[in-house]
């Protein structure tokens, strides 16, 4: 199984991309010019292209399997920046998958998504062009799922103590995740036929122990 990863140099996908290659899956990188890799993924497929050119997009997505997108804006003076990426980059993707006939999608977007009164939308509106990106992704067709993460941490240390809370969309608000804890959700949903046309919410705590994704999904009734 061929797996693309948009995004892939950045702090959340350069992780999902290690995570993939860990379970055996074959791995295509979509990179934005300039950028840096990990020595350990230097000789993984790489394509470096701008989201917004359709034949580029549509090469890199040839003959994948599944597209997983963690792409987002970075902070800017360039307040614009969460509408092209979240949004409009994510429809570009959506609508080139449509094309190639990649039909698995995995969207990494954000806890508290589509809300207006929330301090990260003093960036751009960024929830709320996230959530327009969902939307694109919802009305598709394909096979979606959502991910959305609480707030994101670098640590390393200890992730085999803290089990994943999983809820539907608009439950949870304020806890974290660690981003490698997110990218091994990512994969584990590829592998999780009920996670499926879902929007996951997921946070981290070492107050509950880890249980499959598709344990969890069956407790869930949104």
């Amino acid at each position: 199984m061929r797996v693309t990863i948009s995004g892939a140099s950045g702090k959340t996908g350069f992780r999902i991309a290690e995570e993939a290659l860990a379970s055996g899956y074959q791995v295509r990188l979509i990179l934005r010019e300039n950028s840096v890799l990990p020595s350990n993924l230097v000789n993984c497929d790489q394509r470096v292209l701008s989201l917004s050119d359709n034949n580029a997009l549509d090469s890199a997505l040839k003959d994948s399997d599944a597209l997983i997108i963690a792409t987002g804006a970075r902070p800017s003076p360039d307040l614009t920046g969460p509408a092209r990426v979240d949004a409009l980059g994510v429809r570009q993707q959506v609508e080139s998958c449509k094309r190639e006939g990649v039909k698995r999608i995995i969207l990494v977007s954000s806890l508290c998504a589509g809300r207006w009164f929330h301090p990260l939308n003093l960036f751009g509106l960024i929830l709320i062009w996230k959530r327009l990106g969902e939307q694109f992704l919802e009305k598709s067709g394909l096979d979606w799922t959502v991910i959305r993460p609480g707030g994101l941490s670098e640590r390393e240390e200890d992730l085999n103590l803290e089990g994943i809370r999983y809820s539907g969309p608009d439950v949870q608000q304020d806890a974290y995740i660690p981003r490698r804890l997110l990218a091994q959700c990512c994969i584990e949903a590829l592998k999780t036929k009920k996670s499926t046309g879902r929007i996951i919410e997921v946070t981290s705590t070492k107050e509950i122990s880890r249980i499959p994704m598709q344990q969890a999904l069956e407790k869930i009734t949104v």
